[in-house]
């Protein structure tokens, strides 16, 4: 039965990218094109920065960008919630401000929304705080609500059915990917209390996995390479495994057990440290993941336009290249959003095993 619906997986997940790979393609092509539209008429030398471009995919914004059909832009505007003590609290659409425009006194600058006076120049003295729903914020909660709705979905057919009937539709999908998390991350790690900590650990994993997903998507946002996003997850996982610690665990950091009295004292500041620095790790290793494969991405794209502004041959002879290489970098992105899911998941158990150090290898023994 897993075999079946391992393959039947495969088979949607590739019709899935064959079908959206064109308009991925067209959507960072064309994003790049107006980003570089754009530079050419603010530059005076008309030269294209890569790097620029290259941020400001990867950065947050308060709109979604899907393309752009000649000088129109295919977008989704975000609200814009500002509030300062010298002009209060201002409530609007993110499309006042498009190409540069002002609107009630405020106006975007690279990405920042500015206060400004009558004659359009920055007011350094009014201090704006930035409420706004930005599409990082705004696709988090769609992930958010997804992911309860499709849980309580599988939930309820768990209590109408019960064990004894066969799982079917997405809960056929969910049930191995909940089995492999029990059998091959939870129990291993963290023995015979791992029922304690399955609600976490999957809904960190699923959590993740959906951001990662979605962020494959055209015209969405890279919301698991936003290092805000990753800081919160390690945050609560260090607070997960603080509250998993005991004795045995605080006495190996403060008196490490079977060396050297005066090794201890450098020891000891190490292990201390190695609390913090284990769920460090885990937000680096998130964040630097998944938006290197954006970023790659990005490139690859933007290097039919950097051949492009040396000659047109040069441009559309190397464009089924960068193309291929899209491709190619577009399937690994689809595992890796698995596997940093898994990798994330996976640590948290091996950290909280090892805060429950004592109890965990008598319940090993």
């Amino acid at each position: 039965m897993f075999s079946k619906f391992t393959k039947s997986l495969s088979i949607l997940a590739f019709s899935i990218l064959l079908l959206s790979f064109g308009a991925t393609t067209t959507a960072h092509a064309e994003d790049a094109k107006d980003t570089v539209t754009a530079e050419k008429k603010e530059s005076s030398e008309g030269k294209f920065d890569p790097a620029k471009v290259i941020m400001e995919h990867i950065m947050d914004a308060h709109e979604f960008h899907f393309a752009t059909i000649g000088e129109h832009n295919i977008a989704i505007p975000l609200p814009v919630i500002i509030y300062s003590k010298e002009r209060g609290l201002a409530v609007f659409s993110f499309g006042k401000l498009e190409e540069g425009e002002t609107y009630n006194g405020y106006k975007s600058e690279e990405g920042k929304i500015v206060a400004v006076d009558a004659a359009g120049k920055i007011e350094e003295s009014v201090t704006l705080y930035d409420f706004s729903l930005t599409r990082n914020v705004v696709q988090m909660l769609l992930a958010l609500i997804l992911l309860v709705v499709l849980m309580l979905n599988v939930a309820k057919k768990y209590i109408a059915g019960g064990a004894k009937t066969a799982p079917s539709g997405f809960q056929g999908w969910v049930e191995p990917v909940i089995t492999f998390v029990r059998d091959e991350v939870c129990k291993p790690n963290l023995g015979k209390k791992y029922e304690k900590y399955m609600p976490y650990l999957l809904t960190i994993f699923f959590f993740i996995l959906i951001n990662n997903i979605i962020g494959l998507i055209p015209g969405t946002a890279n919301v698991t390479g936003n290092i805000a996003f990753t800081l919160v997850l390690a945050v609560i996982s260090l607070l997960v495994i603080l509250f998993s610690t005991n004795f045995h665990f605080w006495m190996h950091i403060f008196w490490p057990p079977g060396v050297p009295f005066l090794v201890k004292f450098i020891l000891i500041p190490v292990e201390l440290l190695g609390v913090f620095i284990k769920p460090a790790a885990l937000m680096i290793r998130l964040f630097a993941n998944m938006v290197a494969g954006h970023i790659v991405i990005t490139c690859f794209i933007l290097l039919i336009f950097i051949f492009g502004a040396m000659s047109h041959v040069a441009g559309w002879g190397f464009a089924p290249v960068s193309i291929l290489f899209t491709v190619f970098i577009y399937f690994i992105e689809v595992l890796v959003a698995f596997i940093q899911a898994f990798i994330f998941t996976n640590l948290t158990a091996v950290f909280i095993g090892q805060a429950m150090e004592g109890a965990h290898d008598d319940a090993h023994h």
